[in-house]
């Protein structure tokens, strides 16, 4: 017996380190999309409309916002502080078209350079099996002349339902009573509620924000900002419920940097998703969001 028990061991060790090491698979769809999967993990990007993520599945189920409301869809990235810009938004960030480059593992998508403000976009499309995430890496490249100072910005809209959650206490989310969160097991949660209003929060996390809805929870891991690091009037973590029941922006921001000439920053968001097993306020929920966390 011993003779087969070494072969079958090694095939078998052999085909786990071979899963485990399986890049993810990067698709030209045509029409200036491209998709990158993973696993059950998958996700779609228009290089042709901003390079915005379209789509994000776990087998076949979307959690992204579907619904096209002018230029309001997908999920975008723009520059911090908003008050820079204003509205609407930065046409070379977040609709113009973005050169593609693809890799055997990755795929990296490079905008224009802002007349208006200087700034270049890229983003960098990758995957972490280990951890079942879709890795996205944003650079902001400063090409002017000038010493800069900027923050990066994640803007990912969802259908406007469900539940929201992340790491801080009601108390610290600003402006206070503007969108109801209810306090437990150390997070604050938002249930969907429909109002004639725009309303939109900030406060500073834990470097996670979660999303669930339709039998799926969704969580956007980033970097955790002290105190302080943020642009001015900013925060780590937004939440934006458009009026009506149409979506909802999850939002996360990096650090406020100062970008000498031709300088850059980088800010990666790791995209989890996973069937959800409740869709309440609830510490089983809370355990399945930890358990896929780095």
């Amino acid at each position: 017996m011993k003779k087969f028990i070494v072969p079958v061991v090694s095939l078998a060790v052999a085909a786990c380190v071979s899963a485990c090491s399986a890049g993810p698979e990067i698709k030209s769809l045509g029409n200036e999309l491209y998709s990158i999967s993973s696993g059950e993990l998958s996700m779609t990007v228009d290089a042709g409309k901003g390079a915005k993520i379209l789509s994000f599945k776990y087998g076949d189920k979307e959690v992204i916002s579907q619904l096209q409301m002018f230029n309001a869809f997908g999920s975008t990235f723009w520059t911090s502080p908003q008050a820079e810009w204003n509205w609407p938004p930065v046409a070379e960030y977040d609709r113009l078209p973005y050169e593609v480059e693809l890799g055997s593992d990755y795929m990296e998508m490079k905008g224009q350079v802002s007349e208006r403000f200087g700034y270049s976009i890229s983003k960098k499309f990758s995957a972490d099996p280990k951890h079942d995430a879709l890795v996205v890496t944003y650079t902001i490249t400063n090409h002017t002349d000038s010493l800069r100072k900027v923050a990066p910005w994640e803007i990912t809209r969802v259908p406007g339902d469900g539940l929201i959650f992340f790491e801080a206490p009601s108390s610290e989310i600003f402006p206070a009573g503007l969108i109801h969160f209810e306090d437990a097991y150390g997070c604050s949660w938002y249930a969907f509620d429909e109002s004639d209003q725009n309303r939109k929060v900030n406060v500073n996390g834990k470097g996670w924000l979660a999303y669930a809805n339709d039998g799926l929870v969704m969580v956007k891991e980033f970097d955790d900002l002290a105190d302080g690091e943020c642009a001015p009037a900013e925060a780590e973590i937004q939440v934006y419920v458009n009026q009506g029941k149409t979506f909802i922006e999850l939002e996360s921001q990096g650090a406020y940097t100062e970008l000498a000439p031709g300088g850059s920053l980088s800010y990666t968001v790791r995209w989890h998703l996973a069937p959800a097993v409740s869709e309440d306020v609830s510490e089983e929920l809370l355990h399945t969001v930890r358990g896929l966390l780095k």
